[in-house]
């Protein structure tokens, strides 16, 4: 079923960076960013480095005031659910218009940081750590 034409395009994103999901909308407006129904500033612990970080890729494609961004987020801490936030606003932006995907690549926005915290191993005291050991 196609979108009616009367209500606003909405665009989807999912992001993820070590445990942290985040699905990202983005709605025609003022530039805000709201992260679970809090302001986007005050979620992020008015750090302005990951609120700029999780603007990025509208700002390169100049969209910094065209576009709401609504998020759902939820796992890891703030930095790594600002990195989904991040990758899912990319996603969003490459849904809007397949020509946003190029400047958006070679800025490094659609890539998705694979690392995560190592699992613990029997044995030992964390996922590498071993216990002390003594010849005698």
């Amino acid at each position: 079923m196609t979108q009616a034409s009367s209500s606003p395009a909405v665009y989807w994103g999912t992001g993820r960076r070590k445990t942290a999901i985040a699905r990202v909308r983005l709605v025609p407006g003022t530039g805000q960013v709201t992260i679970n129904d809090r302001p986007g500033d005050q979620y992020l612990q008015y750090q302005e480095l990951l609120l700029a970080n999780v603007k990025g890729p509208l700002e390169i494609l100049g969209l910094e005031n065209a576009y709401d961004i609504l998020v759902r987020a939820h796992g890891g801490g703030v930095h790594g659910q600002a990195d989904a936030i991040k990758l899912g606003v990319a996603r969003a932006l490459c849904e809007m218009d397949p020509a946003n995907r190029s400047p958006l690549k070679v800025e490094g926005y659609l890539k998705r940081d694979p690392r995560a915290v190592e699992r613990k191993k029997y044995g030992l005291r964390k996922a590498r750590k071993a216990p002390q050991y003594s010849k005698r």
